[in-house]
């Protein structure tokens, strides 16, 4: 099938899925005129791809745990360990993003809990009015 035809499947625009190609993703046929041939397995493929995406991964990680990697019943399977090492190193460099964002989220509060209430009473006014300050 031609790019096209793939993108009107997946739901996903031909430029994510040359760009999917150009991160070793998805790897088509070439035609003697060098149009992209895709196969029946591909539709699948930028499925898992997506749900990956979708669940935070990069490309690259991506790239590693693909062949590892089913669709059934609507849910990601792992089929190799390989690829559970991955993801639970993903998961806990996840949960330490997380934890930062959330110490800087308490710092932030702070920050805004000790400001005076006159410049709190003006930043709502203006927000509240669509005034710039």
């Amino acid at each position: 099938m031609q790019i096209g035809e793939l993108a009107d499947r997946t739901g996903v625009a031909q430029r994510l899925l040359r760009y999917y190609e150009e991160r070793g993703l998805l790897t088509p046929r070439r035609t003697g005129a060098g149009h992209r041939t895709f196969e029946e397995s591909d539709v699948p493929r930028v499925e898992i791809i997506r749900a990956l995406l979708a669940a935070g991964l990069n490309t690259a990680m991506i790239r590693t745990v693909l062949p590892c990697t089913e669709y059934r019943g609507g849910r990601l399977v792992p089929m190799c360990p390989e690829m559970l090492t991955h993801l639970t190193g993903e998961q806990d460099r996840q949960a330490a993003t997380i934890a930062q964002l959330e110490r800087s989220k308490e710092a932030i509060d702070g920050i805004l809990a000790a400001a005076p209430p006159e410049l709190t009473d003006t930043v709502r006014h203006a927000e509240l009015h669509g005034e710039p300050l």
